[in-house]
């Protein structure tokens, strides 16, 4: 729907900063919620529940020396964590954030974006960030580094395939690949019985929920997929080279990636800002928008502290011999259903 431009840049701006101090929390929630698994208390000294402790660690990371090895290839050495941590802010241009909603008098879209196309957006910028990966591997002049971002390149190449098999369900239900069109049809209601109950695709489509979500730990290199920078094996894997504020780079486009994948996943699968009360009151919708991402979070980190990091080869053959047969998989039932519905097969 068309709006002043001023009003879309403004929405930006605003999704943008929120998604910048979001993501610098996030990694206080981490330290607090694995603190807890492990029988600690997490940042206490830095403010009120250790609530400085990001603004600590930026102060920290700004003050440390850049350093770059003097047999690396300087410009790409310095450029490729940019490319790692703006790719992953450029895939939230177009996550929902609602449909649209009357702010002093004037129609606004919680959305920056709505692309015909904007899973395949997402999914596109999440393997664009690699990019950033595969080359500061390179560009480091390091072995360990080098071999991190051949792994990187290995796994972003298995489970993005995973990914986007696993949405094509979705897109069968819906017809659409617009993310504003596929949480606005989860806000139907689905009658089971005498029960009805919101249109989840969680529902419809939990094989596929299953199968996203071990895609997009490994996608984000998380553990217990965290294998291109193993500590155990590979030092720091493609970020052994790095210091200062360009290692804080990689740091903080790794956790903007968790957002925006939470983001996504609630989008696809929990039906965005459906909720109690989301359809009288916008607010109310951003409210459990924002629950379902930090429950996603939570998984996140729940896997860390729970899982212990797979074998490269475990890595590959759960990705090539389980995902992959599981997502086709779900592709022929689910079209096999829809043409039952479209009443083509009896």
């Amino acid at each position: 729907m068309d709006q002043p431009i001023w009003i879309t840049f403004f929405v930006s701006f605003i999704i943008l900063n929120v998604l910048l101090i979001g993501m610098a929390y996030v990694t206080w929630f981490e330290r607090k919620v694995l603190a807890r698994f492990q029988d600690r208390l997490g940042p206490t000294r830095t403010g009120p529940a250790g609530l400085l402790q990001p603004l600590a660690d930026a102060v920290k990371l700004l003050g440390k020396e850049d350093l770059v090895p003097a047999a690396a290839d300087k410009w790409v050495f310095l450029f490729a964590p940019v490319v790692t941590f703006m790719t992953a802010l450029i895939a939230a241009a177009v996550i929902p954030f609602g449909d649209t909603a009357t702010i002093f008098g004037q129609e606004v879209n919680l959305f920056p974006a709505d692309l015909n196309v904007g899973a395949l957006f997402i999914l596109a910028a999440g393997g664009a960030g690699v990019y950033g990966i595969i080359l500061g591997g390179w560009a480091s002049a390091n072995r360990y580094s080098l071999l991190g971002a051949l792994r990187s390149a290995a796994q972003v190449i298995s489970y993005e395939l995973i990914l986007g098999f696993s949405l094509v369900g979705i897109f069968i239900m819906t017809g659409t690949l617009s993310l504003r069109e596929i949480m606005l049809r989860q806000h139907e209601t689905l009658s089971i019985g005498p029960l009805e109950v919101s249109n989840w695709f969680i529902l419809s489509q939990p094989l596929a929920f299953v199968l996203f979500m071990i895609g997009a730990v490994a996608e984000t290199n998380r553990a217990p997929f965290d294998l291109p920078e193993a500590e155990s094996e590979l030092v720091a894997g493609f970020h052994t080279e790095y210091s200062g504020f360009r290692f804080s780079l990689y740091f903080l486009g790794e956790y903007v990636s968790m957002i925006v994948v939470s983001l996504f996943a609630t989008t696809l699968f929990l039906g965005g800002t459906s909720g109690p009360g989301a359809e009288e009151y916008w607010g109310l919708g951003l409210l459990w928008l924002l629950l379902k991402v930090v429950a996603f979070l939570f998984f996140y980190v729940w896997l860390r502290a729970t899982l212990p990091r797979f074998r490269f080869d475990q890595l590959m053959g759960l990705a090539w011999k389980v995902l992959l047969p599981l997502a086709l998989l779900n592709i022929l039932v689910t079209a096999f259903f829809r043409l039952i519905a479209n009443g083509e097969v009896f």
